[in-house]
C-alpha cells in the first residue's frame, strides 16, 4: 500500500444549519474541522489507508481542535505546522437542498512553507494537491508549487483537485485557470466539478471539456456530477458511473469523501498503467467512490460524516 500525502488547507467550518443559503440571515454556527485536502486524508485514514496531511494551522485553540481531529482520525500529521497568524476560517451557509455558500477568513494556512525533507517520502508514493487557497499567493503558493514539482521528480502518482470557490476568485477566474493549468498537465488524476470542467476548458459540453482537459496532459478524468453520479473519462472510457439516491443533508465534502476513497484504492495498484489498463476495476472503485461522496451527505460536516469501508461494503 502506498502513502497518500495530501497538501494544502485545514481550517474550521462554521456551518449555519438549516439556515438558508444566505449567511446574512444565519443566527447560530456549529465549528466543524475542514479544508478540502485534510478531508481527503481523512477519508483514507478512515478506509484503512496511510495519508499524511501537509499543511499550516495557528497555534490557537482552533489549530489545536483541528490537530487533535485529524489524529484521532488515524491521519499522520507529523508534517504540518503551527503558526502565529490565526487558524483559517470559513462560514458555510446551507440550502435546503445541501449546497453550500461560503465565506473565508484566511489566515495561517497561506504560512506553510515548504520543507526540503520531504522529497525523498514522496519516492513512488501518491500525492494530492488540493488547490482551494493554494493559489492565493503566500509561502503556501510556493510551497505547493515546489512540492508539485518534487512529487514529479520523485515519480509520485499525481493527484489534482482544483477546488475552485467562486468566493475567492470573484473576477480573477482566468488567472485562476491560468495557475491551474500545470497542474493538469502533469497530473495523472484529476478530479473536478462540471463547473470546474467548463471553466478550465472552456467548454460547455462535457465530453468536449474532457477532450480538450485530456490534451493538457492528463490521463484520468472524473468529472462529479451530484446525485447523477460521476463521468469516467480516459483514453479508452467515457461514460457516467451512476451513484446510489439519497437525499442529501449537507454536501460539504462529499468530493473530498469521493476522491479520497478513489486515492486509498489506487494506493493498492502497482502502477498507473496497470490502472489504465483495466476498464473494469477503474469503473468499480469510481462506483465505491460515487458511494463514499453519497454517505458522507447523510449527515452534517466532512469529517464526521466519511463512511467507513464497511459502510461502503453494504451498499
Amino acid at each position: 500500500m502506498k502513502n497518500v500525502f495530501c497538501i494544502g488547507e485545514l481550517l474550521i467550518d462554521f456551518v449555519a444549519e438549516k439556515q438558508g443559503s444566505n449567511l446574512a440571515r444565519a443566527h447560530n454556527f456549529t465549528k466543524k474541522a475542514g479544508g478540502a485536502p485534510a478531508n481527503v486524508a481523512s477519508a483514507i485514514a478512515k478506509l484503512g489507508g496511510k495519508s499524511f496531511f501537509i499543511g499550516c494551522v495557528g497555534k490557537d485553540p482552533f489549530g489545536t481542535f483541528l490537530i487533535n481531529t485529524l489524529t484521532q482520525g488515524q491521519v499522520d500529521v507529523s508534517l504540518a505546522q503551527r503558526s502565529d497568524t490565526f487558524t483559517t476560517l470559513a462560514f458555510v451557509s446551507l440550502a435546503e437542498d445541501g449546497e453550500r455558500d461560503f465565506v473565508f477568513s484566511r489566515g495561517a494556512d497561506k504560512e506553510l512553507t515548504h520543507d526540503t525533507g520531504l522529497k525523498n517520502l514522496f519516492k513512488d508514493q501518491i500525492v494530492h494537491f488540493g488547490a482551494a487557497t493554494s493559489f492565493l499567493g503566500g509561502s503556501l503558493e510556493v510551497a505547493y508549487s515546489r512540492y508539485f514539482k518534487e512529487a514529479i521528480s520523485q515519480k509520485s502518482f499525481v493527484c489534482f483537485d482544483p477546488n475552485f470557490r467562486t468566493d475567492l476568485w470573484k473576477g480573477t477566474e482566468t488567472l485562476f485557470v491560468q495557475k491551474c493549468i500545470p497542474y493538469i498537465e502533469k497530473a495523472h488524476l484529476c478530479k473536478f466539478s462540471l463547473e470546474e470542467a467548463r471553466l478550465l476548458s472552456g467548454k460547455d459540453d462535457l465530453e468536449g471539456a474532457c477532450a480538450f482537459l485530456h490534451q493538457l496532459g492528463t490521463k484520468i478524468i472524473t468529472v462529479t456530477l451530484g446525485g447523477e453520479g460521476t463521468y469516467l473519462s480516459t483514453p479508452s472510457i467515457q461514460k457516467i458511473i451512476p451513484s446510489i439516491k439519497i437525499k442529501p443533508i449537507d454536501t460539504t465534502g462529499a468530493g473530498d469523501a469521493f476522491i479520497g476513497c478513489l486515492l486509498k484504492q489506487i494506493s493498492l495498484v502497482p502502477d498507473i498503467d496497470a490502472l489504465l489498463g483495466n476498464s473494469e476495476l477503474l469503473e468499480k472503485m469510481v462506483q465505491d467512490a460515487n458511494k463514499a461522496g453519497a454517505i458522507t451527505t447523510l449527515n452534517y460536516g466532512a469529517i464526521e460524516s466519511l463512511p467507513t469501508q464497511e459502510q461502503i461494503d453494504r451498499l
